[in-house]
């Protein structure tokens, strides 16, 4: 009979199994990392489906409890933010994304920090106001798109249109290396490589045009 040590020494030597595949959170069927996602309405939240269960809710207009999230990414050159606007935001760090909440019927702001995503009471009209300044911006789909923006330590703010699910990688990824009040430098080279390619996947909207 094999003694304790030993056969806890055998589990210790035996190879990990595979880890469990990640499957559609509607049908159960596996699927790979490169699936889609749609939200749920009712809770927020993001779920992660197969190609047919993301197909059934890709119109956007249906009402639907759940809503595919496209991948529609633009960028607005001529975007434009007046002195002090960031401020009257009340935003605490030089990041955030807005979008419309439909069940609320109103826009909302979320950053990021140590805890994940931190939502701003945005004062009455002032998003308004920002998107009156840019009137060639492209509005986000409502629940699923969002309008990310960034205001760095040098050079001039951008936007771009993303889908909701980028805007929870982006602070995701930053959760894991934030440090301090503003995320250090850690935060900010991962911000650096995330707006990189954010910048070549993304096609320039020019003020006047059409997505």
């Amino acid at each position: 009979m094999a003694t304790v040590p030993e056969v806890l020494g055998r589990i210790a030597a035996a190879p990990p199994g595979p880890a469990p595949a990640e499957r559609c959170q509607m049908c159960a069927i596996e699927i790979d990392d490169t699936h889609r996602h749609v939200v749920d309405l009712d809770s927020r939240h993001l779920m992660c489906v197969c190609r047919p269960c993301y197909l059934l809710f890709t119109d956007q207009d249906a009402a639907l409890r759940f809503r595919a999230v496209p991948d529609r990414y633009l960028t607005f050159p001529a975007f434009t933010l007046a002195p002090g606007r960031w401020e009257e935001l009340e935003i605490p760090v030089g990041l955030a994304f807005f979008f419309h909440n439909s069940t609320l019927d109103r826009t909302v702001a979320f950053y990021p920090g140590p805890a994940g995503a931190a939502e701003s009471e945005l004062p009455l009209g002032t998003w308004d106001t920002v998107l009156a300044d840019n009137p060639g911006l492209t509005r986000p789909i409502p629940d699923v798109e969002a309008l990310l923006v960034r205001i760095p330590d040098r050079g001039a703010p951008s936007c771009h249109l993303v889908p909701i699910d980028a805007c929870y990688e982006l602070v995701g990824r930053l959760r894991r290396v934030w440090r301090g009040f503003d995320g250090g430098h850690d935060a900010r080279a991962e911000l650096d490589g995330f707006f990189g390619t954010l910048a070549r996947r993304s096609r320039p909207v020019e003020a006047g045009t059409s997505p």
